[in-house]
């Protein structure tokens, strides 16, 4: 017998508010994620450079080439091997995550949840062992949490470091998700 959403409707809330809390103290709080990033040298000429450009919020690469046949191009593979190669994202000029920001996150993290749930309940039938629920969800949220961290620093160059603390991130979001949903799984 499966157990539906609707029934599980209270741990997937619970799951969502535990998790944001849990990821607003990891971000904010601790200070492990103030070292993802460094700083440049020269900041101000730097940004005063990339003003004259007058970019707009977005993704760029550089050097950047259109199409596979464009990457072929003598005159930009000369590009790539002088340097530098990378991923410039701007982001509007804001001092502080906003409401927005956080809401989608919130949000983001409910789906997720919900996700979790679903599959959770096509397994588990109603009454399920506290020890069987926390394992199978806490596995499913584990992938939903920290499944793709690996992908940044193979593709984007990110540093292993900063894939290993958002995975590591990962395990205690996937353990809140386990325990609230072992505490309330429907008998």
């Amino acid at each position: 017998m499966e157990v539906g959403l609707l029934a599980l409707w209270l741990p997937i809330l619970v799951a969502t508010v535990l998790v944001f809390v849990v990821s607003f103290f990891l971000f904010v709080v601790l200070p492990h994620h103030r070292t993802d990033f460094d700083g440049i040298d020269e900041e101000e000429r730097f940004s005063v450079e990339l003003r004259n450009h007058n970019l707009k919020k977005g993704q760029y690469a550089f050097p950047f080439a259109s199409s596979a046949v464009d990457s072929k191009d003598p005159e930009y593979q000369k590009r790539v091997r002088r340097g530098p190669v990378g991923i410039l994202v701007i982001q509007p000029n804001v001092l502080s995550p906003s409401i927005r920001q956080m809401a989608m996150q919130f949000v983001h993290f409910a789906m997720l949840t919900a996700i979790v749930a679903s599959i959770a309940g096509l397994v588990l039938p109603p009454g399920a062992g506290v020890l069987n629920v926390i394992h199978v969800v806490g596995a499913i949220a584990f992938v939903a949490h920290a499944g793709a961290h690996c992908v940044y620093p193979i593709w984007n160059y990110f540093s292993w470091s900063f894939a290993l603390k958002c995975t590591m991130d990962g395990i205690l979001f996937a353990v809140a998700t386990a325990g609230v949903f072992g505490w309330l799984w429907p008998m």
